[in-house]
């Protein structure tokens, strides 16, 4: 249960496939949320993320990601042809795999000034490596936005949201790309170095 994050620093929600364990994956950034605790959404997490948001701050009825549910009133994630035309999916140069389409390998990201994520890299512009086929929903960004959260990094065109942080929280950040493809044990990624500084200043508040 949920109780198990009672002594936790940090809460970091990985990306992954299918079904299992999304109620739980949404719960933890909702519980991140509220208890102030240092959480970092990386791909399929950062979506879980988002789903939270629209379901519990935005309070969308049927909210969900389309890759669970079809039909859905508020699918706040869904696949880029649910909203972008096959021929500026095909000007992308995104990946077609088993119908669907994929961002595979390294893609441009945007970040905005005077937000946590540029304040992470010290860059306006970065690349990252990406593995997913679903996105987050660019016609819930001015709601979402409009909620405490940022959305800080964007893809060159603006069609399509990187990055997503809260304003009103200590550290909370969801990536839509794979940091963990570019760390190595001595040169770790600076979004993990980030991560691991707001869990144990949390940890050293919680001390004095």
């Amino acid at each position: 249960g949920i109780n198990l994050f009672n002594n936790v620093d940090g809460i970091l929600v990985p990306g992954g496939f299918g079904l299992r364990g999304i109620e739980g994956k949404i719960r933890s950034s909702k519980y991140s949320r509220e208890k102030l605790i240092p959480f970092l959404g990386i791909c399929l997490g950062m979506q879980m993320s988002i789903v939270d948001i629209g379901r519990n701050v935005l309070k969308l009825k049927d909210c969900h990601s389309s890759e669970f549910k079809k039909n859905l009133k508020n699918p706040i994630i869904g696949l880029m042809t649910e909203w972008i035309k096959n021929n500026q999916i095909e000007k992308r140069n995104i990946n077609s795999d088993k119908g669907a389409t994929m961002r595979l390998g390294k893609y441009k990201c945007i970040v905005k000034k005077k937000s946590l994520a540029h304040k992470i890299y010290s860059n306006e512009s970065i690349s990252e490596r990406h593995r997913h086929r679903y996105e987050v929903n660019t016609k819930y960004l001015k709601k979402i936005e409009s909620n405490n959260f940022l959305i800080s990094g964007m893809s060159p065109d603006r069609k399509l949201p990187e990055i997503i942080e809260s304003t009103s929280h200590p550290w909370f950040l969801g990536v839509q790309f794979h940091p963990e493809l570019k760390s190595r044990p001595l040169k770790p990624h600076p979004i993990f170095i980030s991560f691991v500084k707001a869990c144990i200043n949390k940890k050293n508040n919680e001390k004095n």
